[in-house]
């Protein structure tokens, strides 16, 4: 099992940061910061926190680095229906009601959706019955032929949006389960091409005989105490031209 200094160690390397910066940015020491990787040192339950908050790492992470420094979890993980989590489940419930007529849903790391808004269930009608089973992913939604691919006119597009998206996550945490989704899904013609700008990128779907323009912007969290919370994300599409919006406001 690796040492805590070991995993801050990888975590400062995954960052591109030297011991000096990273250092600068949790206000301590260099040398503190190299006695801590060689495990010269033995951090408090707060310094791991300080530098872990400086490099940016996932609660989940975080976890793991107070465990192999010899201290208890900090953020639990509970269902999003459970009552510790009503009020946040409320509140993601609210954002997505809000954003009707328009399509809206919330899904987690490994792109598994939890709650949609209503606006979505019409583009589900047409979806075969395993890919609605759960968890339903919308990353098999979006690319397989059963789902949603078979409506979307531009799907080369939003495969390479989906790829850069999952590619970044990986670059930020590695996640076996969401590397093995990207195996599956995404790998096989890969090129290495670079989506510059998410948004700009519509997504295209021809439904009912039109064609719907489409673009998405993601909402996270900013400061969560929970793993699922941590993990949980809100895609909300808004239309790309008139017709569109005019499509989704008739209903």
């Amino acid at each position: 099992m690796a040492t805590v200094g070991e995993l801050l160690r990888h975590w400062r390397h995954r960052r591109q940061l030297s011991q000096l910066d990273l250092a600068l940015a949790a206000d301590v020491s260099a040398r503190h910061v190299s006695l801590v990787e060689t495990g010269k040192s033995q951090p408090s339950a707060e310094m791991v926190l300080r530098l872990a908050e400086q490099l940016d790492v996932p609660l989940r992470e975080r976890n793991a680095l107070l465990l192999a420094a010899g201290f208890a979890p900090r953020y639990a993980e509970r269902p999003l229906g459970s009552t510790a989590l009503a009020a946040a489940r409320a509140a993601v419930e609210r954002v997505l009601r809000a954003h009707e007529p328009y399509p809206a849903l919330a899904f987690d790391r490994h792109w598994n959706i939890v709650l949609t808004n209503r606006a979505v269930d019409p583009f589900l009608a047409g979806v075969a019955p395993e890919l609605l089973r759960p968890p339903m992913n919308l990353l098999r939604l979006g690319l397989d032929p059963r789902g949603l691919a078979a409506l979307v006119v531009n799907h080369a597009d939003v495969r390479s949006v989906f790829r850069s998206r999952v590619r970044r996550q990986l670059a930020a945490a590695p996640d076996a389960r969401l590397s093995a989704l990207y195996q599956e899904l995404l790998a096989a013609g890969e090129t290495g091409e670079a989506v510059e700008s998410d948004v700009v990128i519509p997504m295209i779907i021809r439904i009912d005989g039109v064609e719907l323009w489409m673009f998405s912007t993601i909402t996270t969290f900013g400061t969560p105490l929970d793993l699922t919370l941590d993990d949980l994300a809100v895609e909300s599409y808004y239309p790309a031209d008139a017709d569109t919006a005019k499509y989704f406001e008739r209903g």
